[in-house]
């Protein structure tokens, strides 16, 4: 009963901080490492290839300005290269505890 406890505490907690997202200006998508709180305004992440060049660029978007060529994304970090967030990491968290306990 105090796993459960502890699994909605970490998802009320991520909830609760908001949403994050990879934000950069890089030539190489992989090297976008540096992520940043969105406001309260902004409800998507977003990627930005510019057209003629590989400079992409990452942020912290509203829904109402995802047209194309924008790409956006719900979710925290959603915005990266690689398949990464607290998903992913609540998801190994809670399969360690339940193999310590079971």
């Amino acid at each position: 009963m105090q796993l459960y406890g502890a699994l909605i505490l970490f998802a009320t907690l991520s909830a609760a901080c908001g949403l994050r997202c990879y934000s950069c200006t890089a030539a190489e998508p992989k090297s976008c490492t540096d992520t940043k709180a969105c406001s309260v305004l902004f409800d998507r992440c977003f990627s930005l290839r510019v057209d003629g060049t590989n400079v992409v660029t990452k942020g912290c978007q509203n829904s109402v300005l995802c047209i194309s060529p924008i790409n956006c994304c719900e979710g925290d970090l959603c915005n990266s290269a690689l398949p990464t967030g607290p998903s992913v990491i609540l998801l190994l968290v809670s399969s360690s505890i339940l193999t310590f306990i079971l």
